[in-house]
């Protein structure tokens, strides 16, 4: 899918650390010192044992052709992008789930990146950042998953506006900044920004507004699923692809029962492919067989219609994955007829 396709020109070239831009970015000066969710963060030199926690900010970090001045990763719902295993053989992989602050630690990191609140929040299990500043080590959050946590009352938080590709291109330009490499940066943020106007150019404009329903995934068939929230990455896709997001919560990943998806009446429902295998609803064959099996759920008009498609559930998450997802969907739908 074109999820996985290689990287175009300009990403490419990030990768391989050859800079496409005629004048060349200004290189860091240090101490560099950022605003980072509510955080003043300083870097004194450039980061040379860095940690990637979590998926995204991993995966920003290989892109940017860091492999050689990383630590360590951790945290990985789904496999690493093809085109970047070969330099994500070279780090050390901690834990697939969430690490533990002494594991971390124990690869004398000097500066951790982390790409959910989970892994570097005031109500995380692994660290809080104040633990990170008490060693020494800078840190730094994603600045797409800083959230108010107030209205949804759990550890994903709540959005009252749609994410947009510039927080992830704000993430990757500090990134690129902190190990100056800004060269880098702007070469993949121009091809993010290439790939995001190529989607939206190719959304009929008289097509019909498709509702849709993002399905990351759920314990069980008789649980509550976990859902893309309105305003979350997935509405953003929605958006990209000229449509709408049928889920209304302001929550990040509201848990919603059937029935109140029924009652959503999507037109289009996208599931989450998963490698982590926490949940058997994790892969998509068995989203589809209980879509497909579930007497209520199965008379859904998208179900009847078959209008399902599957999509890497990273891309779910506000990360440089969201722009290869939104690529899977509008493959699919225009293989079903659903967009021109």
């Amino acid at each position: 899918m074109s999820a996985f396709r290689p990287l175009l020109a300009a990403g490419l070239a990030a990768v391989l650390g050859f800079a496409l831009t005629e004048a060349s970015a200004t290189p860091t000066k240090y101490p560099l010192v950022l605003d980072n969710c509510g955080a003043q963060v300083t870097i004194n030199k450039a980061p040379q044992r860095a940690i990637g926690l979590g998926q995204n900010s991993a995966e920003i970090m290989l892109l940017l052709g860091l492999e050689d001045k990383m630590a360590g990763t951790a945290f990985w719902p789904s496999k690493v992008l093809p085109q970047l295993a070969a330099a994500n053989a070279k780090v050390k992989l901690l834990t697939v789930e969430f690490p533990t602050f002494e594991a971390i630690l124990a690869e004398n990191p000097d500066f951790v990146a982390a790409a959910l609140p989970s892994l570097l929040g005031p109500t995380s299990k692994v660290a809080k950042r104040e633990d990170f500043d008490k060693v020494g080590v800078p840190s730094y959050i994603s600045p797409s998953t800083c959230l108010s946590t107030e209205k949804a009352k759990d550890q994903y938080g709540s959005r009252d506006q749609l994410w947009s590709m510039d927080l992830l291109y704000k993430e990757i330009d500090e990134l690129s900044q902190i190990f100056d490499v800004a060269d880098r940066g702007q070469d993949l943020i121009a091809d993010f920004k290439k790939r995001e106007a190529t989607l939206r150019a190719g959304v009929s404009k008289d097509g019909k507004k498709l509702s849709y329903v993002f399905w990351f995934s759920s314990p069980s068939p008789t649980a509550d699923a976990y859902l893309g929230g309105k305003n979350a990455a997935s509405g953003f896709i929605a958006d990209l692809l000229g449509g709408k997001n049928a889920i209304m919560a302001e929550a990040e990943w509201p848990t919603l029962g059937w029935e109140s998806i029924i009652a959503a009446n999507p037109d289009v429902i996208v599931i989450a492919s998963l490698d982590r295998n926490r949940w058997e609803l994790d892969k998509p064959e068995a989203k589809i067989k209980f879509l497909n099996s579930d007497p209520a759920v199965s008379q859904m008009p998208a179900v009847r219609n078959n209008a399902i498609v599957v999509m890497d559930g990273q891309a779910m998450n506000p990360t440089i994955r969201t722009i290869y997802g939104a690529e899977q969907v509008a493959e699919q739908l225009k293989a079903l007829g659903l967009l021109k």
